[in-house]
Protein backbone atom coordinates (compact mmCIF):
# COMPACT_ATOMS: atom_id res chain seq x y z
CA UNK A 1 0.00 0.00 0.00
CA UNK A 2 2.42 2.71 1.18
CA UNK A 3 5.14 1.57 -0.81
CA UNK A 4 4.10 3.85 -3.31
CA UNK A 5 4.38 7.64 -2.83
CA UNK A 6 2.57 10.04 -4.89
CA UNK A 7 4.76 11.95 -6.94
CA UNK A 8 2.57 15.12 -6.91
CA UNK A 9 3.93 18.50 -5.55
CA UNK A 10 0.94 20.82 -6.10
CA UNK A 11 0.16 23.26 -3.72
CA UNK A 12 -3.08 25.03 -2.75
CA UNK A 13 -2.97 28.58 -2.66
CA UNK A 14 -5.76 29.84 0.06
CA UNK A 15 -5.76 33.68 -0.13
CA UNK A 16 -7.10 35.64 3.30
CA UNK A 17 -6.65 39.39 3.12
CA UNK A 18 -4.21 39.02 5.58
CA UNK A 19 -2.00 36.74 5.11
CA UNK A 20 -1.11 34.15 2.15
CA UNK A 21 -1.47 30.43 3.69
CA UNK A 22 0.40 28.00 1.63
CA UNK A 23 -0.70 24.02 1.90
CA UNK A 24 0.19 21.01 0.22
CA UNK A 25 -2.18 18.68 -1.07
CA UNK A 26 -3.02 15.42 0.46
CA UNK A 27 -1.49 12.64 -0.68
CA UNK A 28 -3.78 10.58 -3.33
CA UNK A 29 -4.63 6.66 -3.14
CA UNK A 30 -7.10 4.84 -5.51
CA UNK A 31 -7.84 1.71 -4.89
CA UNK A 32 -10.12 -1.01 -6.76
CA UNK A 33 -11.90 -3.98 -6.12
CA UNK A 34 -12.55 -6.18 -9.12
CA UNK A 35 -15.72 -6.08 -11.07
CA UNK A 36 -17.59 -9.51 -10.40
CA UNK A 37 -20.03 -11.12 -12.73
CA UNK A 38 -23.71 -10.54 -12.34
CA UNK A 39 -24.59 -13.76 -14.07
CA UNK A 40 -25.54 -14.90 -9.97
CA UNK A 41 -26.22 -13.39 -6.54
CA UNK A 42 -22.89 -12.85 -4.50
CA UNK A 43 -21.67 -15.20 -2.11
CA UNK A 44 -19.37 -14.68 0.65
CA UNK A 45 -16.15 -15.34 -1.51
CA UNK A 46 -17.64 -11.89 -2.77
CA UNK A 47 -17.61 -10.39 0.60
CA UNK A 48 -13.60 -11.10 1.22
CA UNK A 49 -12.67 -9.03 -1.42
CA UNK A 50 -15.12 -6.30 -0.83
CA UNK A 51 -14.36 -6.11 2.70
CA UNK A 52 -10.24 -6.23 2.41
CA UNK A 53 -10.34 -3.31 0.10
CA UNK A 54 -12.74 -1.38 2.36
CA UNK A 55 -10.07 -1.92 5.29
CA UNK A 56 -7.47 -0.94 3.02
CA UNK A 57 -9.28 2.27 2.15
CA UNK A 58 -10.53 3.15 5.59
CA UNK A 59 -6.59 2.85 7.15
CA UNK A 60 -5.58 5.30 4.37
CA UNK A 61 -8.20 8.05 4.65
CA UNK A 62 -7.43 7.72 8.51
CA UNK A 63 -4.22 8.00 7.82
CA UNK A 64 -5.26 11.58 6.06
CA UNK A 65 -5.10 10.45 2.59
CA UNK A 66 -7.38 11.48 -0.17
CA UNK A 67 -8.92 8.22 -1.03
CA UNK A 68 -10.53 7.15 -4.19
CA UNK A 69 -12.25 3.89 -3.94
CA UNK A 70 -13.80 2.07 -6.77
CA UNK A 71 -16.35 -0.91 -7.09
CA UNK A 72 -18.94 -1.78 -9.20
CA UNK A 73 -20.27 -5.11 -11.38
CA UNK A 74 -18.92 -6.49 -14.58
CA UNK A 75 -22.17 -6.86 -16.95
CA UNK A 76 -21.44 -7.22 -20.23
CA UNK A 77 -20.08 -10.91 -20.58
CA UNK A 78 -21.23 -13.83 -21.71
CA UNK A 79 -21.78 -15.39 -18.48
CA UNK A 80 -24.43 -13.17 -17.86
CA UNK A 81 -26.33 -13.68 -21.20
CA UNK A 82 -26.55 -17.00 -20.76
CA UNK A 83 -27.66 -16.66 -17.34
CA UNK A 84 -30.40 -14.67 -19.08
CA UNK A 85 -31.22 -17.80 -21.77
CA UNK A 86 -31.39 -20.18 -19.15
CA UNK A 87 -33.82 -17.84 -16.82
CA UNK A 88 -35.47 -17.28 -19.81
CA UNK A 89 -35.00 -13.59 -18.93
CA UNK A 90 -34.03 -10.52 -20.47
CA UNK A 91 -30.19 -9.62 -20.54
CA UNK A 92 -31.06 -6.41 -19.31
CA UNK A 93 -33.27 -7.74 -15.71
CA UNK A 94 -30.66 -10.14 -15.05
CA UNK A 95 -27.90 -7.53 -14.68
CA UNK A 96 -29.89 -4.79 -13.15
CA UNK A 97 -31.39 -7.53 -10.65
CA UNK A 98 -28.31 -9.22 -9.32
CA UNK A 99 -26.26 -5.76 -9.85
CA UNK A 100 -28.53 -4.34 -6.99
CA UNK A 101 -27.41 -7.71 -5.18
CA UNK A 102 -23.77 -6.56 -5.20
CA UNK A 103 -24.50 -2.98 -4.42
CA UNK A 104 -27.04 -3.95 -1.45
CA UNK A 105 -23.99 -6.26 0.36
CA UNK A 106 -21.94 -3.69 0.18
CA UNK A 107 -24.17 -1.45 2.18
CA UNK A 108 -24.82 -4.28 4.42
CA UNK A 109 -21.05 -4.70 5.10
CA UNK A 110 -20.83 -0.82 5.57
CA UNK A 111 -18.86 -0.65 2.82
CA UNK A 112 -19.80 2.63 1.23
CA UNK A 113 -17.34 3.23 -2.50
CA UNK A 114 -16.82 6.43 -3.73
CA UNK A 115 -18.45 5.56 -7.15
CA UNK A 116 -19.83 2.04 -8.44
CA UNK A 117 -19.41 1.25 -11.65
CA UNK A 118 -22.46 -0.14 -13.93
CA UNK A 119 -20.46 -1.32 -17.48
CA UNK A 120 -23.67 -2.01 -19.31
CA UNK A 121 -25.26 1.59 -18.32
CA UNK A 122 -22.28 3.94 -17.29
CA UNK A 123 -22.08 6.71 -19.57
CA UNK A 124 -18.53 7.28 -18.75
CA UNK A 125 -17.60 3.97 -19.29
CA UNK A 126 -18.78 3.54 -22.92
CA UNK A 127 -17.19 6.78 -23.93
CA UNK A 128 -14.15 6.10 -22.20
CA UNK A 129 -14.10 2.09 -23.35
CA UNK A 130 -14.49 3.11 -26.79
CA UNK A 131 -11.71 5.96 -26.37
CA UNK A 132 -9.01 3.45 -25.40
CA UNK A 133 -10.14 1.06 -27.80
CA UNK A 134 -9.36 3.80 -30.55
CA UNK A 135 -6.36 4.64 -28.92
CA UNK A 136 -4.87 1.29 -29.16
CA UNK A 137 -6.16 1.03 -32.82
CA UNK A 138 -4.58 4.47 -33.59
CA UNK A 139 -1.15 2.49 -32.62
CA UNK A 140 -1.70 -0.45 -35.03
CA UNK A 141 -2.54 -3.18 -32.10
CA UNK A 142 -5.84 -4.06 -33.26
CA UNK A 143 -6.33 -6.21 -36.18
CA UNK A 144 -8.91 -8.56 -37.33
CA UNK A 145 -8.73 -11.79 -38.43
CA UNK A 146 -10.53 -15.75 -38.00
CA UNK A 147 -9.89 -17.74 -35.03
CA UNK A 148 -10.15 -21.41 -33.78
CA UNK A 149 -9.73 -22.08 -30.39
CA UNK A 150 -10.97 -23.38 -26.97
CA UNK A 151 -12.82 -21.40 -25.65
CA UNK A 152 -14.16 -21.13 -21.64
CA UNK A 153 -17.16 -19.30 -20.48
CA UNK A 154 -16.13 -19.59 -16.94
CA UNK A 155 -12.81 -17.72 -17.69
CA UNK A 156 -14.62 -15.73 -20.58
CA UNK A 157 -11.17 -16.36 -22.26
CA UNK A 158 -9.66 -18.95 -25.04
CA UNK A 159 -7.15 -20.76 -23.51
CA UNK A 160 -4.72 -23.02 -24.73
CA UNK A 161 -3.51 -26.86 -24.53
CA UNK A 162 -0.47 -26.14 -22.10
CA UNK A 163 -3.40 -24.21 -20.19
CA UNK A 164 -5.32 -27.15 -19.74
CA UNK A 165 -4.73 -29.87 -17.22
CA UNK A 166 -6.51 -33.52 -18.35
CA UNK A 167 -8.59 -31.16 -21.02
CA UNK A 168 -10.19 -29.35 -18.63
CA UNK A 169 -9.73 -25.42 -17.51
CA UNK A 170 -7.95 -25.53 -14.47
CA UNK A 171 -9.51 -22.70 -13.01
CA UNK A 172 -13.23 -23.66 -13.81
CA UNK A 173 -12.76 -27.22 -14.02
CA UNK A 174 -14.78 -27.85 -17.11
CA UNK A 175 -13.44 -28.64 -20.51
CA UNK A 176 -13.58 -25.43 -23.22
CA UNK A 177 -15.32 -25.04 -26.04
CA UNK A 178 -14.39 -25.29 -29.72
CA UNK A 179 -15.20 -22.28 -31.04
CA UNK A 180 -14.27 -20.74 -34.51
CA UNK A 181 -15.19 -16.84 -35.74
CA UNK A 182 -13.45 -13.73 -36.87
CA UNK A 183 -12.53 -11.36 -33.76
CA UNK A 184 -10.68 -8.30 -33.47
CA UNK A 185 -7.13 -8.97 -31.77
CA UNK A 186 -4.84 -6.89 -29.58
CA UNK A 187 -1.04 -7.36 -30.20
CA UNK A 188 0.29 -8.58 -27.04
CA UNK A 189 3.43 -10.67 -28.26
CA UNK A 190 4.67 -7.15 -29.03
CA UNK A 191 4.81 -6.11 -25.34
CA UNK A 192 6.21 -9.27 -24.01
CA UNK A 193 9.48 -7.43 -22.87
CA UNK A 194 8.04 -4.10 -21.49
CA UNK A 195 5.68 -6.22 -19.55
CA UNK A 196 8.61 -8.46 -18.15
CA UNK A 197 10.67 -5.16 -16.93
CA UNK A 198 7.63 -3.61 -15.49
CA UNK A 199 7.08 -6.77 -13.56
CA UNK A 200 10.25 -7.56 -12.38
CA UNK A 201 11.09 -3.96 -11.71
CA UNK A 202 8.11 -3.80 -9.37
CA UNK A 203 7.28 -1.06 -11.95
CA UNK A 204 4.08 -3.16 -11.79
CA UNK A 205 4.41 -4.59 -8.25
CA UNK A 206 2.63 -7.91 -7.98
CA UNK A 207 1.74 -9.18 -4.27
CA UNK A 208 2.54 -11.42 -3.52
CA UNK A 209 5.86 -12.82 -4.76
CA UNK A 210 4.16 -16.58 -5.89
CA UNK A 211 2.04 -14.31 -8.14
CA UNK A 212 4.70 -12.24 -9.56
CA UNK A 213 6.50 -15.45 -10.31
CA UNK A 214 3.61 -16.68 -12.15
CA UNK A 215 3.82 -13.99 -14.77
CA UNK A 216 7.00 -14.02 -15.51
CA UNK A 217 6.43 -17.39 -16.24
CA UNK A 218 3.60 -17.14 -18.28
CA UNK A 219 5.53 -14.29 -20.26
CA UNK A 220 8.76 -16.36 -20.56
CA UNK A 221 6.09 -18.89 -22.78
CA UNK A 222 6.00 -16.58 -25.30
CA UNK A 223 2.80 -14.24 -24.76
CA UNK A 224 0.05 -14.69 -27.61
CA UNK A 225 -2.13 -12.04 -29.43
CA UNK A 226 -5.63 -12.20 -27.88
CA UNK A 227 -8.74 -11.87 -29.11
CA UNK A 228 -10.65 -8.74 -27.93
CA UNK A 229 -13.82 -8.83 -29.82
CA UNK A 230 -16.92 -11.29 -29.98
CA UNK A 231 -19.47 -11.97 -32.51
CA UNK A 232 -22.91 -9.68 -32.00
CA UNK A 233 -24.76 -12.28 -32.49
CA UNK A 234 -23.13 -14.71 -29.78
CA UNK A 235 -23.60 -11.96 -27.64
CA UNK A 236 -26.97 -11.26 -28.81
CA UNK A 237 -26.35 -8.21 -29.40
CA UNK A 238 -25.48 -7.60 -25.41
CA UNK A 239 -22.30 -5.37 -24.75
CA UNK A 240 -20.57 -2.36 -26.25
CA UNK A 241 -20.08 -2.27 -30.07
CA UNK A 242 -17.31 -1.99 -31.87
CA UNK A 243 -16.04 1.22 -32.94
CA UNK A 244 -17.41 1.53 -36.78
CA UNK A 245 -18.22 -2.50 -36.55
CA UNK A 246 -21.68 -3.22 -35.25
CA UNK A 247 -21.17 -6.97 -36.15
CA UNK A 248 -18.63 -7.29 -33.42
CA UNK A 249 -18.86 -6.39 -29.23
CA UNK A 250 -15.59 -5.89 -27.42
CA UNK A 251 -14.09 -8.69 -25.58
CA UNK A 252 -15.49 -8.94 -22.12
CA UNK A 253 -12.29 -8.33 -20.66
CA UNK A 254 -11.18 -5.48 -22.41
CA UNK A 255 -13.95 -3.66 -21.92
CA UNK A 256 -14.52 -4.60 -18.13
CA UNK A 257 -10.64 -3.63 -17.35
CA UNK A 258 -10.99 -0.34 -18.45
CA UNK A 259 -13.68 0.40 -16.01
CA UNK A 260 -10.65 1.54 -13.80
CA UNK A 261 -9.81 4.47 -15.92
CA UNK A 262 -13.41 5.17 -17.44
CA UNK A 263 -14.99 5.81 -13.29
CA UNK A 264 -12.33 8.57 -12.93
CA UNK A 265 -13.10 9.96 -15.81
CA UNK A 266 -10.85 8.84 -18.49
CA UNK A 267 -12.32 9.98 -22.30
CA UNK A 268 -14.89 12.48 -20.37
CA UNK A 269 -13.47 14.65 -16.94
CA UNK A 270 -9.61 14.72 -17.38
CA UNK A 271 -9.37 16.71 -14.67
CA UNK A 272 -10.39 13.76 -12.15
CA UNK A 273 -8.64 11.18 -13.91
CA UNK A 274 -5.13 13.17 -13.67
CA UNK A 275 -5.68 13.70 -10.42
CA UNK A 276 -6.29 9.83 -8.98
CA UNK A 277 -4.82 7.90 -11.79
CA UNK A 278 -2.76 5.20 -11.62
CA UNK A 279 -4.09 2.79 -9.00
CA UNK A 280 -2.37 2.55 -6.10
CA UNK A 281 -4.08 -0.95 -5.23
CA UNK A 282 -5.75 -3.02 -7.57
CA UNK A 283 -7.73 -6.07 -5.13
CA UNK A 284 -8.23 -8.90 -7.10
CA UNK A 285 -8.56 -13.03 -7.02
CA UNK A 286 -5.91 -15.32 -7.83
CA UNK A 287 -7.97 -16.52 -10.64
CA UNK A 288 -8.15 -13.28 -13.07
CA UNK A 289 -4.36 -12.26 -12.17
CA UNK A 290 -3.08 -13.02 -15.84
CA UNK A 291 -5.51 -10.41 -17.13
CA UNK A 292 -4.61 -7.76 -14.97
CA UNK A 293 -0.74 -8.14 -14.52
CA UNK A 294 -0.37 -8.68 -18.30
CA UNK A 295 -3.80 -7.80 -20.56
CA UNK A 296 -4.60 -4.75 -18.66
CA UNK A 297 -0.94 -3.04 -18.58
CA UNK A 298 -0.37 -4.04 -22.75
CA UNK A 299 -3.78 -2.14 -23.37
CA UNK A 300 -2.59 1.27 -21.21
CA UNK A 301 0.90 1.00 -22.83
CA UNK A 302 -0.50 0.88 -26.23
CA UNK A 303 -2.80 3.88 -25.60
CA UNK A 304 -0.14 6.09 -24.06
CA UNK A 305 -1.46 5.55 -20.37
CA UNK A 306 0.14 4.82 -17.30
CA UNK A 307 -0.10 1.66 -15.55
CA UNK A 308 -0.91 0.35 -12.47
CA UNK A 309 1.67 0.61 -9.47
CA UNK A 310 0.16 -2.29 -7.18
CA UNK A 311 -1.58 -5.73 -8.17
CA UNK A 312 -2.93 -7.30 -4.66
CA UNK A 313 -3.65 -10.71 -5.10
CA UNK A 314 -6.34 -12.43 -2.32
CA UNK A 315 -6.70 -16.13 -2.38
CA UNK A 316 -9.97 -18.02 -2.26
CA UNK A 317 -12.52 -19.04 -0.03
CA UNK A 318 -13.58 -22.50 0.81
CA UNK A 319 -16.56 -23.51 2.81
CA UNK A 320 -15.69 -26.65 4.99
CA UNK A 321 -12.73 -27.07 2.76
CA UNK A 322 -14.37 -27.36 -0.03
CA UNK A 323 -14.62 -24.88 -3.47
CA UNK A 324 -17.21 -22.94 -3.54
CA UNK A 325 -19.68 -24.26 -5.98
CA UNK A 326 -23.16 -24.10 -7.05
CA UNK A 327 -23.16 -28.06 -8.19
CA UNK A 328 -21.42 -28.70 -4.25
CA UNK A 329 -24.44 -26.74 -2.96
CA UNK A 330 -22.06 -24.78 -0.53
CA UNK A 331 -22.48 -21.42 -1.84
CA UNK A 332 -22.81 -19.45 1.57
CA UNK A 333 -24.89 -16.16 1.13
CA UNK A 334 -23.07 -13.14 2.95
CA UNK A 335 -26.24 -11.17 3.65
CA UNK A 336 -27.66 -14.21 6.21
CA UNK A 337 -24.50 -14.06 7.35
CA UNK A 338 -24.62 -10.34 8.30
CA UNK A 339 -27.82 -10.97 9.97
CA UNK A 340 -27.17 -13.99 11.81
CA UNK A 341 -24.14 -12.61 13.11
CA UNK A 342 -23.80 -8.90 12.46
CA UNK A 343 -21.99 -6.96 9.61
CA UNK A 344 -18.61 -6.19 12.09
CA UNK A 345 -18.72 -9.56 13.12
CA UNK A 346 -18.83 -10.72 9.90
CA UNK A 347 -15.73 -8.23 8.72
CA UNK A 348 -13.39 -9.22 11.41
CA UNK A 349 -13.32 -12.90 11.28
CA UNK A 350 -12.56 -12.21 7.12
CA UNK A 351 -9.80 -9.90 7.97
CA UNK A 352 -8.61 -11.56 11.55
CA UNK A 353 -8.48 -15.82 10.48
CA UNK A 354 -9.02 -15.64 6.30
CA UNK A 355 -5.06 -15.49 4.91
CA UNK A 356 -4.69 -12.02 2.92
CA UNK A 357 -2.97 -14.40 -0.11
CA UNK A 358 -3.80 -18.06 0.43
CA UNK A 359 -7.42 -19.90 0.49
CA UNK A 360 -8.71 -19.76 3.54
CA UNK A 361 -11.92 -21.49 4.87
CA UNK A 362 -15.04 -20.57 6.32
CA UNK A 363 -17.01 -21.88 8.14
CA UNK A 364 -19.92 -20.88 11.17
CA UNK A 365 -18.10 -22.57 14.06
CA UNK A 366 -14.39 -20.71 13.38
CA UNK A 367 -16.42 -17.57 13.19
CA UNK A 368 -18.25 -17.81 16.26
CA UNK A 369 -14.59 -18.86 17.93
CA UNK A 370 -13.06 -15.89 16.41
CA UNK A 371 -16.13 -13.41 17.91
CA UNK A 372 -16.45 -15.06 20.97
CA UNK A 373 -12.69 -14.85 21.71
CA UNK A 374 -11.91 -11.12 20.35
CA UNK A 375 -14.81 -9.35 20.49
CA UNK A 376 -17.28 -10.37 23.39
CA UNK A 377 -14.50 -11.87 25.77
CA UNK A 378 -11.76 -9.50 24.46
CA UNK A 379 -12.86 -5.78 23.73
CA UNK A 380 -16.52 -6.13 24.40
CA UNK A 381 -15.74 -7.11 27.73
CA UNK A 382 -13.23 -4.65 28.74
CA UNK A 383 -15.23 -1.89 27.31
CA UNK A 384 -18.35 -3.16 29.56
CA UNK A 385 -16.55 -3.93 33.05
CA UNK A 386 -14.86 -0.17 32.37
CA UNK A 387 -17.60 1.46 31.77
CA UNK A 388 -19.40 -0.14 34.42
CA UNK A 389 -17.26 0.94 37.22
CA UNK A 390 -17.05 4.54 36.16
CA UNK A 391 -20.51 4.62 36.31
CA UNK A 392 -20.92 3.20 39.85
CA UNK A 393 -17.65 5.04 41.28
CA UNK A 394 -17.28 8.09 39.88
CA UNK A 395 -21.15 9.20 38.14
CA UNK A 396 -20.26 8.09 35.17
CA UNK A 397 -17.69 11.03 34.27
CA UNK A 398 -14.30 9.95 33.37
CA UNK A 399 -11.91 10.59 35.95
CA UNK A 400 -8.73 12.49 36.43
CA UNK A 401 -5.72 9.97 37.03
CA UNK A 402 -3.15 10.35 39.96
CA UNK A 403 0.68 8.99 39.15
CA UNK A 404 1.19 6.40 36.68
CA UNK A 405 3.57 3.57 38.19
CA UNK A 406 5.31 0.69 36.25
CA UNK A 407 1.89 -0.94 35.20
CA UNK A 408 0.74 1.99 33.73
CA UNK A 409 3.53 2.88 31.72
CA UNK A 410 4.00 -0.75 30.70
CA UNK A 411 0.14 -0.86 29.74
CA UNK A 412 1.01 2.16 27.84
CA UNK A 413 3.88 0.78 26.44
CA UNK A 414 1.87 -2.48 25.19
CA UNK A 415 -0.98 -0.47 23.07
CA UNK A 416 0.91 2.19 21.59
CA UNK A 417 1.45 -0.25 18.18
CA UNK A 418 0.59 1.88 15.66
CA UNK A 419 3.66 1.80 14.02
CA UNK A 420 3.66 -1.85 14.27
CA UNK A 421 0.09 -2.53 12.75
CA UNK A 422 0.82 0.29 10.18
CA UNK A 423 3.97 -1.67 8.53
CA UNK A 424 2.20 -4.52 8.78
CA UNK A 425 -0.90 -3.32 6.93
CA UNK A 426 1.62 -1.84 4.31
CA UNK A 427 2.30 -5.29 3.59
CA UNK A 428 -0.88 -6.57 3.23
CA UNK A 429 -0.93 -8.54 6.25
CA UNK A 430 -3.94 -7.17 8.23
CA UNK A 431 -4.81 -10.99 9.54
CA UNK A 432 -1.62 -10.36 11.94
CA UNK A 433 -2.16 -6.53 12.44
CA UNK A 434 -5.74 -7.71 13.85
CA UNK A 435 -3.94 -10.10 15.89
CA UNK A 436 -1.58 -7.51 17.38
CA UNK A 437 -4.25 -5.04 18.18
CA UNK A 438 -6.21 -8.11 19.81
CA UNK A 439 -2.79 -8.71 22.08
CA UNK A 440 -3.44 -5.09 22.94
CA UNK A 441 -7.05 -5.45 23.86
CA UNK A 442 -5.70 -8.85 26.16
CA UNK A 443 -2.90 -6.78 27.65
CA UNK A 444 -5.64 -4.33 29.24
CA UNK A 445 -7.92 -7.18 30.39
CA UNK A 446 -4.77 -8.61 32.31
CA UNK A 447 -3.97 -5.11 33.88
CA UNK A 448 -7.46 -5.29 35.65
CA UNK A 449 -7.06 -8.83 36.44
CA UNK A 450 -4.06 -7.75 37.99
CA UNK A 451 -4.97 -4.08 39.61
CA UNK A 452 -8.14 -5.22 40.45
CA UNK A 453 -10.20 -1.98 41.01
CA UNK A 454 -13.11 -3.02 42.21
CA UNK A 455 -11.45 -3.58 45.33
CA UNK A 456 -9.98 -0.06 45.71
CA UNK A 457 -13.46 2.00 46.05
CA UNK A 458 -13.13 2.04 49.68
CA UNK A 459 -9.53 2.41 50.07
CA UNK A 460 -7.93 4.30 47.60
CA UNK A 461 -9.87 6.19 45.24
CA UNK A 462 -6.98 7.74 43.54
CA UNK A 463 -5.49 4.88 42.35
CA UNK A 464 -8.99 3.32 41.16
CA UNK A 465 -9.08 6.45 38.98
CA UNK A 466 -5.99 6.23 37.81
CA UNK A 467 -6.56 2.77 36.56
CA UNK A 468 -10.07 3.85 35.52
CA UNK A 469 -8.61 6.34 33.20
CA UNK A 470 -5.95 4.09 31.59
CA UNK A 471 -8.64 1.53 30.52
CA UNK A 472 -10.58 4.52 29.09
CA UNK A 473 -7.63 5.70 27.37
CA UNK A 474 -7.03 2.56 25.72
CA UNK A 475 -10.00 2.27 24.47
CA UNK A 476 -10.58 5.22 22.52
CA UNK A 477 -7.00 4.14 21.19
CA UNK A 478 -8.72 1.18 20.34
CA UNK A 479 -11.79 2.53 19.02
CA UNK A 480 -9.47 4.72 16.20
CA UNK A 481 -6.75 1.40 15.53
CA UNK A 482 -10.10 -1.14 14.71
CA UNK A 483 -12.58 1.59 12.51
CA UNK A 484 -11.18 0.14 9.23
CA UNK A 485 -12.12 -3.25 10.67
CA UNK A 486 -15.41 -2.89 12.30
CA UNK A 487 -16.37 0.69 11.71
CA UNK A 488 -19.75 0.65 13.72
CA UNK A 489 -18.72 -1.13 16.61
CA UNK A 490 -15.42 1.42 16.59
CA UNK A 491 -18.35 4.35 16.33
CA UNK A 492 -20.15 3.12 19.46
CA UNK A 493 -17.07 2.43 21.34
CA UNK A 494 -16.00 6.12 21.02
CA UNK A 495 -19.17 7.58 21.50
CA UNK A 496 -19.66 4.98 24.82
CA UNK A 497 -16.81 6.74 26.64
CA UNK A 498 -17.82 9.99 25.44
CA UNK A 499 -15.23 11.07 22.60
CA UNK A 500 -15.15 11.68 18.74
CA UNK A 501 -14.52 9.37 16.39
CA UNK A 502 -10.85 10.54 15.71
CA UNK A 503 -8.02 9.71 13.15
CA UNK A 504 -4.46 8.07 13.35
CA UNK A 505 -3.10 11.68 14.16
CA UNK A 506 -4.84 11.13 17.95
CA UNK A 507 -3.65 7.84 18.73
CA UNK A 508 -1.12 9.15 21.30
CA UNK A 509 -1.98 8.26 24.75
CA UNK A 510 -3.09 11.32 26.39
CA UNK A 511 -3.20 12.62 29.93
CA UNK A 512 -5.91 14.80 29.99
CA UNK A 513 -9.17 13.52 28.26
CA UNK A 514 -12.32 13.84 29.93
CA UNK A 515 -16.08 12.77 28.76
CA UNK A 516 -19.03 11.15 30.24
CA UNK A 517 -20.29 7.42 29.97
CA UNK A 518 -23.20 7.36 27.92
CA UNK A 519 -26.00 4.46 28.08
CA UNK A 520 -23.78 0.75 28.27
CA UNK A 521 -24.71 -1.25 25.31
CA UNK A 522 -23.09 -4.77 24.61
CA UNK A 523 -21.54 -4.50 21.62
CA UNK A 524 -20.81 -7.73 20.89
CA UNK A 525 -23.45 -10.22 22.65
CA UNK A 526 -21.51 -13.57 22.91
CA UNK A 527 -22.29 -16.49 20.14
CA UNK A 528 -23.65 -19.92 21.72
Amino acid sequence: MAHYQSDRSEVIFIYNSKFHLHMPTKQKFYITTAIPYVNAPPHIGHALEFVQSDLIARWHRLKGEDVFFLSGTDENAQKNVLAAVTKNESVQNVVEKNSKLFKDLLATLNIFPDYFIRTSVDKKHLAGAKKIWESCQKADDVYKKSYSGAYCIGCEAFITEKELVDGKCSEHLKAPEKISEENYFFKLAKYSEKLKQLIESDRIKIVPETRKNEMLSFINAELEDFSISRPAERMKGWGIAVPDDKTQIMYVWFDALTNYITALGFGSNEKNFKKYWPADVHVIGKGITRFHAIYWPAILLSAGVEVPKLLFVHGYLTVNGQKISKSLGNVVDPVEIVKKYGADQTRYFLLRQISPINDGDFSEAALAETVNADLADGLGNLLQRTCVMIQKYFDGSIPKPGKFGDKENTLITSISIFEKVDNLMQEFEWNKAAEKIAEAVHCCNKYVTETEPWKLAETDKKRLATILYVLIESLRIFSILLAPFIPAAAGKIANQIGQKQGSFKDLKFKRTVKGKIKTIEILFPKIK
